[in-house]
């Protein structure tokens, strides 16, 4: 039963997520997590202050089951899966333990110095992660989705749009960590 604990190997992952989008793709549907937003915001009645909110939501409430199934399995990874450690190289483990007083890295599935309610709460932190919403909302809503959307659906869809939007997502991402994190933290 110790497979139960175990992330998947990326031979089963990866075709069970191809499958879906190809699922995705007979039925006319698009998988990605921003859409979710504007969804949830047209639920609670946006479109009667902005035109871009107007549209029918209960289409797209199919959709939602992606966003559950995300908290579902944060839950479970981080209540059930948590006690086992992740092989991460050992420059990475000390690199994160010398610059950013990461010591649990290695040790746990998800850093107790970053995924704890003491290091949410700490004033900082929320401000850092209101911040980091916004960009990411705006982000994704100026690229016309977000990476899970490009990534996954756009380049299974072969749209140029979308691979050049993973492009940019991983030139930003290598911005973030190498300039502007060590700043931040």
């Amino acid at each position: 039963m110790d497979w139960i604990y175990e992330p998947w190997p990326w031979y089963v992952a990866g075709p069970l997520i191809a499958l879906i989008m190809f699922l995705l793709l007979i039925v006319g549907k698009q998988f990605g997590m921003s859409s979710n937003l504007r969804t949830a915001c047209a639920v609670v009645g946006a479109g009667k202050a902005v035109d871009f909110f107007k549209f029918d939501w209960k289409a797209e409430r199919w959709n939602f089951m992606v966003v559950f199934g995300s908290i579902i399995g944060g839950f479970i990874a981080s209540n059930y899966m948590s006690h086992n450690s992740v092989e991460i190289n050992p420059k990475v483990v000390k690199q994160l333990s010398q610059d950013y007083n990461i010591n649990s890295a290695g040790e746990t599935y998800l850093p107790s110095e970053i995924f704890s309610i003491e290091a949410i709460t700490q004033p900082n932190n929320i401000l850092i992660l209101l911040i980091g919403g916004v960009l990411v909302g705006f982000g994704a809503r100026y690229a016309g989705g977000c990476t899970s959307g490009h990534a996954i659906s756009g380049l299974s869809n072969l749209q140029l749009p979308s691979l050049i939007a993973v492009i940019g997502f991983f030139i930003g991402g290598l911005i973030m960590i190498n300039f502007i994190y060590p700043l931040i933290f």
